[in-house]
Formats: C-alpha cells, structure tokens, sequence
C-alpha cells in the first residue's frame, strides 16, 4: 500500500495597509507563497472601515478565506480609528495614521503630562498619528459622534473581528496596541487615565493577546491568529534577528528593530512600540529619502540612473559638498518647517558630479542618524537589511555600507507585513514555544567598509545640524 501523504498545511497572510489590501498564501512548514491577491483601497486619509472588508474579499477571491487554509493572521496599518456604535457600525470614517487633523490634540496630551512621562509610563510620546489623539479630535469637534461610540479598534482588529464573524469581544496584540497612544508597553496594560482625559471615558477596547495565542476560529473552522501592527509584521516576515535593523526607503523612510531593548526615548524621535513576538519594537521615521534622489535628478536633467552614474564620477566625499535633505520638513530630528541646506559650495566642489554625489550621501546620512538614535539608546546594530525602492539602487548601497558602521543585506523583494502575518498564523496554529524558521532569500549583501572620508563627511553633517538647525548632541 502506498504511504499515505499528508497535505501540506497553508496559512494565509494579510496586509491591510493604506493603500490596498494584499493577501498571500504560504506553505506553514517552508514560507513558500503558494498564491496571492491584492486590491485597493480608497483613497483619502479617512476612510470607512467596511471598505476594507470588501477589498480582503476582492484580493481573497471572493470569500475571506480559502477552502483549503488552515489559519489566517491579519497585518495591518497602525494607529488608524475605528471608532464603533452599540451595533458595530462605524460612527465615523476611520481616520488613518496619516490624517494629521489631530495635531492640536496631540500637543496638548504631551503638554498635560510630558514627554519623560509618555516615554517611560506609555513608550511614545504623541503625535497626530497616534490613535488617543484622533479619539480627542472626535470628542472635540463631534461630541455627538463621541457619545454615540461603544468600541473601539485598529484597522487589523477590525478584519480579525469581521473574520470571526463579530463576536462579543474584539481582540488585539501588543504591537498594534503599542500605537495608540493609551496602552503602556512597560506595563502591557491599557491606561484608562489617558483615555479619560483625551475622550472622557473609556470604550470597550479589543483585549490584547499574547504573540502566538489565537483569537478563535472562523465558521470554517479557520484558525485565527492575533494579527499584529504593519512594521511589526514587516520584523516577523523578516525574521529579524538580535543586532538586525531594518531600514525600508521609500519616498519616505522607516528605520526599526526586534529587540529586547528597552528604548524610553522622552524626545518622541525613537517611537518605542512593542513587536510581534513579546518585545519591543524601537522605530524612527525619516521623510526624505528617494524623492530627494528624484529631486535632484530633475534638476540636473537625468534619469536616475543617469544621478548614479554622475555620483560614481564624483569623489567619495563629493569634495566637501554637504546637502542636508529636509526638502519637505522632516520628521527626524522633529523640524516640520525646516528646508534643505547645501553647505561647501566652491567653485571646485559645484559640480553636477558633486551635487548628485551629496544628494546620495544626503539621504544616507538622515538614515545614519537615525541608526545613531538606536546605537545612543543601546539598541545593537550590526546588520542593516534594506527595504523599499531605494533598496534597489547600487549607488545607494555602497554609500550607506560606506557610513553606517554596518553591513548591508537586500532580501528579496515580497510583501514582508502580509509575510509576517502569514508566519503569525504558522505560529498560532502551532502553538509552538517560537514562530516557524522561513529562510530569507538575499539578493544582495554590501560589507560595511567605513573608509578615511566617511568620518569627516559624518562630523559634517553632525556640524551642520546643530549649527543650522540647532539640534543638539548629534553623534554618528
């Protein structure tokens, strides 16, 4: 008689970030993506939450989750709003981590109590991101909606709720919890005072599961994970290890860990959010990042591969050329208003060749400072892994080896939160003491070399952003 053979156990990971809803399916043993599916959003910075719901079904194929999956986990944007009547139906828009129409709020809650208070009790300090902040807008300005609200979610509790078919209790973890603003990562424990103080009182919050604790099952029978916030997610599909820190750069840029540092940061420039697998998760963002590249390049009328090719012609220090990128603001160090500054301009050194080699060594060095932000807080850095669109450029990479006193790994590209999640749902099935091990496939690695120029360009900067910008104690 023929062996029986065992069918391979699937598990279905999703991304419910700001602009789509992503869904992959992967073997629970191996990580490999056996299928997946995306559709989009809508677009805006508030947004109903049902919508989301209909885009897990597009991107699903039709129903939530597939016949033949064995547990699903939901990843998702943080900080969001999902403020809920006693029906379970939106009693206003969600408003999403980038609706920055809580800003008043937010400078009031770091006014009332500090920010070596929020740092220490809570683990961030506010910003309008943050979901205690968008809870006080609403309670400012529609005090009727206010009142009408009897719970309240994140954008990944609200699918993980949907999936379970709405039960009684809504469910959370601690990563996504950690955005909100009133639940304590030192203390894993919603604090009801910052509740009543920014919406006066407290709804029914989801309860907050351990990392690998399943939520319940779905009418199929479908177990369902805990899910987790996206840069979270991000660290579980990576499988970051102790001493790795991911930096995604995009348009913008993210600079985050696994770790189980404890980061109290009363500045509010390293966010101390906790992490998928029951520690914390230290994070800084950065605004400019490739849109500085593509700025350049339109000035010097090239393409971007056109920008690398200059920069390579140029000398590694672009011969004293400093640009510091905060072209749009910047949000670390937290100089909203600030503009961009060249520094060294001589006839020598203002040159195209410089000036794309400065643009490069511009968006290395923002990063380089928030790397130095984590080193400062005794977060170890030993390997950088890269992600996102910026992650691509060569030019780019040998840069960042050349200043980040680390070595550079490019994993594949892939959808790392719906991963992550994917991995989540692994572990919950399980029940294991640790999530699965998926091997991460690397495209490419850059040894840090920290050449004789790099610690003079460094100083530079550090110069530059206390002289002009009056930012105090920057170190590399």
């Amino acid at each position: 008689m023929a062996e029986h053979r065992r069918r391979r156990r699937l598990v279905t990971g999703v991304d419910t970030s700001t602009q789509s809803c992503k869904v992959l399916t992967v073997d629970a043993e191996t990580g490999d993506v056996v299928r997946s599916g995306a559709a989009p959003h809508p677009e805006g910075t508030s947004v109903d939450p049902r919508r989301w719901w209909d885009a897990l079904l597009a991107a699903s194929g039709g129903a939530p989750v597939p016949d033949d999956v064995d547990a699903v986990g939901v990843g998702g944007q943080q900080h969001g709003m999902v403020a809920l009547d006693e029906a379970g139906e939106p009693v206003h828009d969600a408003l999403l981590w980038n609706d920055t129409r809580s800003a008043d709020q937010a400078a009031r809650l770091r006014q009332h109590w500090g920010g070596r208070w929020w740092a220490e009790e809570i683990g961030v300090v506010p910003v309008a991101s943050f979901t205690a902040t968008k809870l006080a807008w609403l309670a400012d300005h529609h005090p009727e909606l206010a009142d009408r609200v009897e719970a309240v979610m994140l954008p990944h509790d609200y699918l993980t709720w949907r999936l379970l078919d709405t039960p009684a209790e809504a469910v959370t973890d601690a990563s996504d919890a950690s955005g909100t603003g009133y639940w304590s990562v030192p203390d894993r424990a919603y604090r009801p005072e910052v509740l009543a103080y920014a919406f006066g009182r407290a709804p029914r919050l989801p309860r907050v599961l351990e990392p690998r604790e399943a939520a319940g099952e779905t009418a199929g029978g479908v177990v369902v994970s805990a899910g987790c916030g996206d840069n979270a997610g991000a660290a579980l599909g990576l499988g970051l290890r102790e001493g790795e820190v991911a930096v995604s750069i995009g348009t913008s840029g993210t600079v985050f860990t696994s770790t189980r540092t404890d980061v109290a940061d009363p500045s509010g420039g390293i966010a101390g959010f906790a992490d998928a697998r029951g520690g914390r998760l230290p994070l800084i963002a950065v605004m400019n990042c490739t849109q500085v590249l593509a700025d350049t390049a339109r000035l010097l009328e090239v393409d971007l591969a056109g920008l690398g090719r200059l920069a390579e012609s140029a000398a590694p220090d672009a011969d004293g050329l400093l640009l510091v990128p905060f072209l749009g603001g910047e949000r670390t160090p937290d100089l909203p208003h600030a503009s961009g500054t060249l520094l060294g301009i001589t006839r020598s050194s203002y040159t195209a060749a410089n000036l794309a080699r400065a643009a490069y060594l511009a968006v290395a060095l923002s990063l380089d400072h928030a790397l130095s932000l984590l080193r400062g807080h005794d977060v170890p850095v030993e390997r950088v892994v890269t992600l996102g669109g910026g992650a691509r450029s060569a030019t780019l990479l040998r840069t960042a080896a050349a200043l980040w006193h680390a070595d550079v790994e490019v994993p594949e590209p892939a959808e790392y939160v719906a991963l992550g999640a994917a991995r989540q749902a692994a572990w919950a099935l399980d029940g294991a003491a640790e999530p699965p091990t998926w091997p991460r496939v690397v495209r490419d690695r850059v040894e840090g070399t920290d050449p004789g120029w790099a610690a003079d360009v460094r100083g530079r900067y550090a110069e530059a952003l206390q002289r002009v910008y009056g930012v105090a104690g920057a170190t590399f």
